[in-house]
């Protein structure tokens, strides 16, 4: 009995050994390069779970277009210095205090910007107030209590905090006081904070103004803009140091030629990425156009350029 066993286990375990190669190998993409991964940085908007759809077809895209494999690394805005240090990440997609901190720090070559919105791939920071409360300029500020968006936002800190100071408005001293809205999709509460009666007066990007606006959560007729920034370059995709110039100038390629109606295969889904990622496009990033982002965390004392 034991002459015909032999011959059967050892079938069998190689039979086995066939079909667990099989399986390994369909879980590969077919055609990407063996190579490091090359990883890509996406800074969480709203929430981990709405960033992961949002940002999984262009890495899915870039890896598809380059034959090698990208992945995506989500991040909040306060992680991305240790990620840079550590050389954690190849490329970075982020807003622009996040890429003029990198570009200063640690030399990151800024690639291309967002198109979204009204004013394409830049973006401005409003304040505003509830209609009917009589705030209608920032000298109606004084005493008053405001909200502003994330400390790391261009659009819902920053630039407000230098309107108000070129304003001669010290907003350390001036309100009866403000606050900084914790947890995921903080714009929103920025503006539900407003339009509710909580705060008297907001930080809002005009972006997530108008989407709200255009989504019917609130009326532009609910509010009063009393100031707004100038427009300033948006979120921004740039490179580390180190990567292969010729993959840096091919995704740069990619990203300014991406189509509207391009789409690409996420689990089994067909997506388009420009939409799922809910921008227009891709313009190059021009270096002195971020020189206004400099000058105003220079001004709220911001880093890179805090002087403690």
């Amino acid at each position: 009995m034991k002459s015909y066993r032999r011959p059967f286990f050892f079938l069998a375990a190689m039979v086995a050994a066939f079909l667990i190669s099989g399986c390994k190998n369909r879980t590969q993409t077919p055609g990407l390069s063996d190579e490091r991964p090359i990883r890509i940085g996406f800074m969480i908007c709203d929430s981990r779970e709405q960033s992961q759809a949002r940002f999984a077809p262009l890495t899915a895209y870039l890896s598809e277009k380059t034959g090698r494999k990208f992945e995506m690394v989500l991040a909040n805005t306060y992680e991305f210095e240790r990620l840079a240090r550590q050389k954690k990440v190849d490329f970075v997609h982020v807003n622009s205090i996040i890429a003029v901190d990198l570009n200063k720090k640690f030399g990151l070559k800024l690639l291309a910007v967002d198109v979204r919105g009204r004013n394409g791939y830049k973006a401005t920071g409003t304040i505003i107030s509830r209609k009917g409360s009589g705030i209608k300029t920032i000298d109606d500020m004084h005493g008053k209590s405001m909200i502003f968006g994330p400390a790391l936002a261009p659009f819902g800190y920053m630039a407000q905090y230098a309107l108000l100071l070129r304003h001669g408005f010290n907003p350390e001293t001036d309100f009866s006081y403000y606050a900084i809205p914790s947890g995921a999709a903080k714009h929103e509460k920025v503006i539900y904070g407003v339009y509710f009666g909580k705060f008297d007066v907001g930080a809002a990007p005009r972006i997530d103004l108008d989407k709200m606006i255009r989504e019917h959560k609130v009326r532009k007729s609910d509010f009063n803009v009393i100031a707004e920034s100038i427009p300033m370059p948006y979120c921004t995709i740039g490179v580390m140091p180190g990567v292969d110039p010729k993959l840096s100038q091919q995704v740069l390629d990619l990203l300014l030629n991406l189509k509207k109606d391009e789409t690409v295969l996420v689990d089994g889904e067909v997506l388009k990425v420009l939409k799922r990622m809910w921008v227009d496009g891709f313009v190059k990033a021009v270096d002195k156009e971020y020189d206004p982002i400099r000058e105003r965390l220079k001004l709220c004392n911001m880093a890179p350029y805090r002087k403690d």
